[in-house]
């Protein structure tokens, strides 16, 4: 019995150890994977131009290592780079204002949202994003608007299902 408690920490500790490592690894891959991409597109965009798809991909790097400038850039070049389908112009569109809202920059985010929106009525992410820039923008029922007809497009969307919440409790409180 003496021995049992000890061993019981040493095998908790083992598989925290090894799910840590697990999990360690994993981020190693994926951050290899995205820089690798990033050099492949960065060299292949110097030296010729790139379609749009290849543009918005590199933007979206450029998003998530907060470099909002260049992702800006890249997105007006993805726009200007040929013909691009619909929904892939609301891709890109919602990747410009969420390059601002960033930036806190909230009128263009706003209105490069409701581009993407006119580009694909059922997006759903902008939908979200438009409405958190009305809640910066402390336009509470323009914002729980958005998140209301996200709610109708995916019933299950958690981010909007919260924030509609909390901005419903806000508005009675408001009004009380």
């Amino acid at each position: 019995m003496d021995l049992l408690l000890p061993s019981v920490y040493l095998s908790v500790l083992l598989a925290l150890l090894a799910i840590a490592g697990v999990a360690v690894v994993l981020q190693i891959f994926k951050t290899r994977n995205v820089e690798t991409q990033l050099t492949k597109l960065q060299g292949k965009l110097t030296k010729e131009k790139g379609n749009p798809a290849e543009y918005y991909e590199l933007g979206t790097i450029y998003l998530d290592k907060k470099l909002f400038g260049q992702a800006l850039n890249l997105f007006q070049k993805a726009l200007k780079a040929g013909e691009v389908e619909p929904e892939q112009e609301a891709l890109i569109y919602n990747g410009i204002g969420y390059a601002h809202f960033a930036q806190e920059q909230y009128d263009l985010a706003i209105r490069n949202y409701k581009e993407a929106l006119k580009l694909n009525p059922e997006y759903v992410v902008a939908l979200n994003n438009l409405g958190h820039a009305y809640e910066r923008k402390q336009l509470t029922s323009q914002a729980l608007e958005m998140y209301q007809q996200a709610l109708k497009l995916d019933s299950k969307n958690q981010t909007a299902k919260r924030r509609s919440e909390s901005l419903k409790k806000r508005v009675v409180t408001e009004v009380a």
